[in-house]
């Protein structure tokens, strides 16, 4: 089975937030980690490559330089093989130039199954996945809790309001991935010595024109202070009036 799992490289969920320049996330003193849906996609293409006895993983990346580091953690948990698609500008790249330049990486290679987070947890648009899988004309199933693949078909299970949704599709396929799809293995000592000596391509990559332009990114505004109102039934008049007049949501 040839697998192909998208990774990227993101602000650790810690970090504290800066905005550079009005439009842009202040890279400076950041903690920079792999998406953690992304470790979810490496997860389940090492299992299902071995539930298949045989295959090749690729994992792939659309980012900048110091994408590197993320790639060798993905070569060291057990991927075969990484690529990076290098572009200075690709980490303020919106979700769909990123599937756009994935798309066409993609669609030079042979493949029986695309792995994705679910969503990155920078952008939060959950996008990419489906975005690359409507463009090759494959199908996606997104979110997915559980998947088993036999004789060249996905059974896949998701959540779904009130329960659960099963979904079968033919391969080629994509999948998203979420959390509880599986328990993501760290890097033993053996596996970040192994990565050592993997193939980590690197290609410098035109993402073209952005398909979305980021005009302002300002911080929300800062909650004002708390007050008590009353105490007990009194309070009840007061705290009626402020949520209708002062918060406006009565």
């Amino acid at each position: 089975m040839k697998i192909i799992t998208f990774v990227k490289r993101v602000p650790s969920t810690t970090t504290r937030v800066l905005i550079k320049d009005g439009n842009a996330l202040d890279p400076t003193g950041v903690e920079f980690i792999l998406n953690p849906y992304d470790e979810f996609a490496i997860e389940e293409a090492i299992q299902q490559k071995d539930k298949s006895g045989d295959g090749h993983i690729l994992v792939m990346s659309f980012g900048s330089a110091d994408s590197q580091k993320e790639l060798r953690t993905a070569l060291a948990m057990g991927a075969d093989e990484a690529l990076l698609l290098q572009n200075p500008d690709a980490p303020n790249a919106d979700g769909a130039t990123t599937a756009r330049t994935l798309t066409a990486a993609v669609k030079a290679r042979e493949f029986d199954l695309l792995l994705f987070g679910k969503q990155s947890v920078d952008k939060e648009q959950h996008g990419v996945g489906p975005a690359v899988a409507t463009a090759l004309g494959i199908p996606c199933i997104t979110e997915v809790t559980k998947l088993d693949i036999t004789d060249g078909t996905v059974r896949a299970e998701r959540e779904v309001e009130g329960g659960r949704e099963i979904i079968e599709a033919p391969l080629p396929c994509a999948i998203t991935c979420q959390k509880g799809l599986n328990q993501p293995r760290f890097a033993s000592l053996k596996g970040i010595m192994a990565a050592k000596r993997k193939t980590l391509d690197i290609v410098d990559t035109d993402m073209g024109t952005p398909l979305v332009e980021v005009l302002k990114m300002e911080m929300p505004p800062e909650r004002p202070a708390g007050r008590i109102l009353g105490e007990g039934v009194a309070a009840v008049p007061a705290l009626i009036t402020a949520l209708r007049e002062e918060a406006k949501v009565l």
